[in-house]
C-alpha cells in the first residue's frame, strides 16, 4: 500500500472557521467493516511538539464528532508548553476521521471518477475510523502511542484502540463516552438525520453542485443536538422565558440555538454529519466479540475513564459500566459541571487534571 505525506493546506469543507495548518497523508485503500472498499484515502492531521528518537512520546488525540484536527481550536488550554498535553515533553497528533469534511476523505471528497462522493460514500463504523488511524500511524512510523485519548466519539475510538490494538497503546483515556450506543442516543440522532434528509435541498445527498445545500435541515439537527450537549438547568437559568428583545419576537434560547446552528453550517458538511452520526449509532465494542462485557473484560492496558456528572447525552452510568467491567480501569474520575456533555470543553482545569493523571498512569506502565 503506497503512502505519501503532503504539507499543502487545501481541501477543507470549511468556509468559516480557520482549520489551522494541516498536513495530509495518503494511506491507500481500506476494507470497511461492511465489506466495501474505500479507495485512495487521504487523512488530514495536525501535530504539536517533537517526536523523540525512540518514537515513544506520541499521544493520539481522537476528536469529537464536530471537532477536527486543530485541537487548540476546539479544546483550548489543553495543548502547549506546560499544558496537560505538554509540547515540551510529548508529540501530540490529531487526525481528522475518515468521513470527515476538514481534509480527510469523506462524502464531499472527489471520488476516483472525478465527481464528489455525495450519496455514494459508503457507510463507515468506529472500527473503520480506527483502522484508518492505524494505517495513518504506520505511514508516520509510529508503532505505539503513549496514550490514546478522546471525548465522546473520540472516547469510542480510544476504547477500540484498547480492545483491538493493545500492543499499540500504552494507555487510553475515554471522556464522556460509552462502550455501546444507547436506544436514547440512537433515537435522538435518528431525528437529527431525518431533519437533514427532509430538507428539500438535500437532493438525496448530491447537493454539492447545486446553489444551495440542506442548510435548514442541518440547522434543525444542530439545535436538537446542542440541547443534548447542555443541561436543562443551564438553559433555564441562562435564558428562562426571556425574549430576545428584537423585532423577531424570538425567545432568547431560540436565538442562542439559531447562533449555534449558523456557526456549524459554516464549517460542517451535512453528509459528514450523517456519516459520523450513523457511525456513532452503530458503536458497540461487543459486536462479534461475545458482547460488551466480554469485550471490556478483555482489555489489558490501563484505562482512565472520565465522567461528567450532568451529562444527559452520555449519562454517567455509561462510564461507570466501563470502569466496573475493565479489569485495568483506574478509579472513575467524575467531573462536576453545570454544562452537561459540553463540560469536557468548558471545564478545562478538571479535564486537564484528568489528562495529566492519565499520562502519569501511561508513563508508569511503560
Amino acid at each position: 500500500m503506497s503512502r505519501e505525506i503532503s504539507h499543502e493546506v487545501t481541501g477543507a469543507w470549511l468556509e468559516g472557521d480557520e482549520p489551522g495548518e494541516r498536513k495530509f497523508v495518503k494511506i491507500g485503500f481500506l476494507l470497511l467493516e461492511n465489506g466495501e472498499v474505500l479507495p485512495d484515502i487521504t487523512i488530514a492531521y495536525q501535530s504539536w511538539g517533537t517526536l523523540n528518537e525512540a518514537k515513544d512520546n506520541a499521544i493520539l488525540i481522537n476528536h469529537a464528532m464536530t471537532g477536527w484536527s486543530d485541537v487548540p481550536g476546539w479544546w483550548p488550554q489543553m495543548v502547549g508548553p506546560g499544558l496537560p498535553f505538554d509540547t515540551d515533553k510529548y508529540f501530540i497528533i490529531c487526525p481528522n476521521v475518515i468521513g470527515g469534511c476538514q481534509g480527510s476523505t469523506g462524502p464531499s471528497s472527489i471520488a476516483p471518477d472525478g465527481k464528489r462522493y455525495g450519496s455514494r460514500f459508503p457507510i463507515i463504523s468506529i472500527r473503520d475510523m480506527v483502522n484508518a488511524e492505524v494505517a495513518f500511524s504506520d505511514a508516520l512510523g509510529i508503532d505505539k502511542y503513549l496514550l490514546s485519548v478522546g471525548p465522546s466519539l473520540g472516547g469510542m475510538r480510544a476504547l477500540e484502540w484498547a480492545i483491538q490494538l493493545p500492543h499499540r497503546v500504552g494507555a487510553i483515556c475515554t471522556i464522556g463516552s460509552s462502550a455501546v450506543a444507547t436506544g436514547d442516543q440512537i433515537g435522538t440522532a435518528a431525528i437529527q438525520i431525518r431533519a437533514i434528509k427532509s430538507d428539500p435541498y438535500f437532493n438525496k445527498g448530491d447537493y454539492y453542485e447545486l446553489e444551495r445545500g440542506p442548510v435548514e435541515g442541518m440547522g434543525i439537527a444542530r439545535r436538537i443536538a446542542h440541547l443534548t450537549y447542555r443541561t436543562e438547568s443551564e438553559m433555564d437559568v441562562r435564558f428562562g422565558r426571556q425574549l430576545q428583545g428584537d423585532e423577531t419576537g424570538r425567545y432568547a434560547v431560540e436565538s442562542y440555538l439559531d447562533h449555534q446552528a449558523d456557526k456549524l453550517a459554516k464549517r460542517f458538511d451535512a453528509n459528514t454529519y450523517i456519516a459520523l452520526t450513523d457511525a456513532m449509532n452503530s458503536h458497540d465494542v461487543g459486536r462479534d466479540r461475545g458482547g460488551v462485557v466480554e469485550a471490556l473484560q478483555s482489555i489489558t492496558v490501563p484505562v482512565v475513564v472520565v465522567s461528567i456528572d450532568t451529562d444527559r447525552l452520555f449519562p454517567p452510568r455509561l462510564q461507570v459500566e466501563i470502569s466496573e467491567l475493565v479489569p485495568t480501569a483506574q478509579p472513575l474520575i467524575s467531573i462536576n459541571s453545570d454544562f452537561g456533555h459540553d463540560g469536557f470543553l468548558v471545564e478545562a482545569e478538571s479535564v486537564g487534571a484528568a489528562i495529566r493523571h492519565a499520562l502519569d498512569i501511561a508513563e508508569k506502565s511503560r
